[in-house]
């Protein structure tokens, strides 16, 4: 006997894209559609491996913004499972709970959606010998600041116990604590095997029992990069658990870093930049690759390559284009003016630089007056957009004094270039 499922979590089906849609329409059309299609690829999997059963461990949904078209491609992909005989166990996370279709939308029989109370859910295996049983437990509000892990029912003897679970474990940088809990208080519950959610990076831990946070099936902006996966998981009749990555990602984010050190000609940045896109491509497991591209390093070109990052950008494109399937989402300049020891003295450029950074920049008037003009443009972005400043007040200072660094960068390689033609 082998009881086999799919595990997965954090979908954020129809996730309402920020801005990436803003920048590049074609790009936005595609990621905007990539959580759909990352999801046909998990029931595809589920299909045709012939899994018992579907795990969605929360997160289903993206919070009030679900609507019922979102409603009406889940109830089709759930049909393709309820008419293979496949079962779908589903517990709500924190954004499932703000959902308004959560409630509303009536499953098959073979679908499984936990409320706010523990229940533990026994399989018919037919004639297998071990039966299986699915412990889960909802949240029924969207926050939820305890612990859940003692609410379960308790394992039943003589059964493979799985249980699901949305929960951000001990705490993880960037995610809030939700149902805060860490591995030990799971491995005392003596279930076989927890099917987590919450976290959208994936984790496993093999210790007494098996643990597994799938990641996401598709990220959906830079800071979900790398490829993304579900896990395919087989039970075997002496309780041995076998888990396998499976992915599923339709368009993957990654960041590439371009070293300009030394680099003096266009041309031989234009080269470098083409053989890490490259690299880069071959490396990616999904369809579709997305980069955000970064140019390092002391080089002679660091203020032209500033002054002319339109033309760097588009011609990071066509190459993107050449190579197939991969795609340019946004460029920074972080090099750095390759300059002598003489030069740096002589140039009222640098030492304006220098100027700007040591007793402007960072004092107090200058970010009280930056802080003042942020909150202004925050307000008039739409409330679904005024999170790309900032989840919190800490980030959102951090963008501005991040962007205000850019601004000044920005100037002075418009300065520089002015001085160029005069020159010329």
């Amino acid at each position: 006997m082998a009881f086999r499922f799919v595990h997965t979590a954090d979908i954020h089906l129809d996730s309402p894209l920020r801005s990436l849609a803003l920048r590049n329409p074609e790009l936005g059309e595609l990621i905007g559609n990539a959580t759909r299609r990352a999801f046909v690829n998990v029931v595809d999997l589920c299909l045709s491996e012939q899994v018992d059963a579907l795990l969605l461990a929360g997160d289903l949904y993206d919070g009030d913004q679900t609507s019922m078209k979102t409603a009406r491609f889940l109830a089709e992909q759930i049909r393709r499972l309820d008419q293979a005989g496949i079962r779908v166990f589903i517990i709500r996370g924190n954004h499932d709970a703000l959902s308004k279709i959560t409630r509303e939308l009536t499953y098959p029989e073979t679908v499984k959606v936990y409320g706010g109370r523990a229940e533990a859910i026994s399989i018919d295996l037919g004639d297998r010998a071990t039966p299986v049983v699915i412990h889960g437990l909802s949240f029924a509000q969207a926050q939820c600041p305890e612990s859940l892990v003692g609410k379960f029912k308790t394992r039943v003897d003589g059964a493979v116990n799985i249980a699901l679970l949305h929960t951000s474990l001990a705490g993880t940088p960037g995610h809030d604590s939700y149902a805060p809990c860490n591995v030990s208080d799971l491995e005392a519950a003596e279930f076989d095997y927890w099917a987590l959610g919450h976290i959208h990076k994936r984790f496993v831990s093999t210790g007494r029992c098996t643990i597994v946070m799938p990641g996401m099936p598709q990220g959906r902006d830079i800071n979900e990069s790398g490829p993304k996966s579900v896990s395919l998981v087989t039970i075997a009749d002496d309780r041995t658990v076998h888990v396998e990555e499976k992915f599923t990602g339709i368009a993957q984010f990654e960041r590439v870093v371009v070293d300009l050190s030394g680099i003096e000609n266009w041309r031989d940045m234009a080269t470098a930049a083409t053989r890490k896109l490259e690299a880069a491509r071959e490396a990616a497991s999904s369809e579709h690759l997305v980069i955000r591209l970064s140019f390092t390093g002391p080089t002679a070109l660091a203020w032209q390559l500033r002054h002319d990052a339109d033309l760097v950008k588009t011609q990071a494109e066509d190459r993107a284009s050449v190579i197939g399937r991969t795609w340019i989402e946004k460029i920074e300049m972080q090099c750095t003016n390759l300059v002598s020891g003489d030069s740096v003295a002589g140039d009222p450029l640098v030492e304006l630089r220098a100027l700007v950074g040591s007793e402007i920049i960072d004092s107090e008037f200058y970010d009280t007056a930056l802080i003042e003009i942020g909150e202004e443009l925050r307000g008039h972005l739409p409330p679904e957009s005024r999170s790309i400043l900032g989840a919190d007040q800490e980030e959102f200072r951090a963008t501005l004094r991040l962007l205000a660094r850019e601004g000044v960068e920005d100037v002075l390689a418009w300065l520089h270039r002015r001085k160029q033609d005069e020159v010329a």
